[in-house]
C-alpha cells in the first residue's frame, strides 16, 4: 500500500470509485485524511500556507489571517500534520509549515474516478 502522510494516517492505495470495494481499514485511514479537510479553518490553513511567498508558514504568520487564536491555529496545524498533508520543520523556537504535495496529490487520485483520470493524463 501506497504510503502518504505519517505512519498514523495513510491513505489507501485503491480509491473508493474505482468500482471495487474498500476495505474498513482503508476507508477507516482515508477518512481520517478526509476528516482533516473537512474543516473551513485548516482548508484556509492550507491555501494560506501554499500560497505564502516560500510556501511555508509559521503559526505567528497563520493567526491574524484567520482571525483565531494562536492555540486554535497550533491545534489545526496538528491535525494537518498528523494527516500526513503538512510537513514541520522546527527552527529555534519557531516551527515552519509547508504542505506535502505527493499527499495532496494523493488524496486528488483517490477521489478521480478512473475514466477522468485517463482523460487527464493523455491531455
Amino acid at each position: 500500500m501506497q504510503g502518504v502522510g505519517t505512519a498514523k494516517t495513510t491513505t489507501p492505495a485503491i480509491s473508493p470509485l474505482t468500482g471495487e470495494p474498500i476495505k474498513p481499514a482503508d476507508a477507516e485511514r482515508l477518512a481520517g485524511v478526509l476528516k482533516a479537510f473537512a474543516d473551513p479553518a485548516r482548508l484556509r490553513l492550507l491555501s494560506l500556507i501554499q500560497s505564502s511567498p516560500t510556501g511555508e508558514a509559521s503559526v505567528s504568520d497563520l493567526t491574524a489571517p484567520l482571525g483565531l487564536s494562536q492555540p486554535t491555529v497550533s491545534h489545526h496545524l496538528r491535525i494537518l500534520t498528523e494527516a500526513g498533508l503538512l510537513e514541520r520543520d522546527k527552527r529555534g523556537v519557531w516551527a515552519y509549515y509547508r504542505l506535502v504535495p505527493s499527499a495532496i496529490a494523493a488524496i486528488a487520485d483517490l477521489l478521480t474516478p478512473p475514466r477522468k483520470r485517463a482523460a487527464k493524463k493523455s491531455r
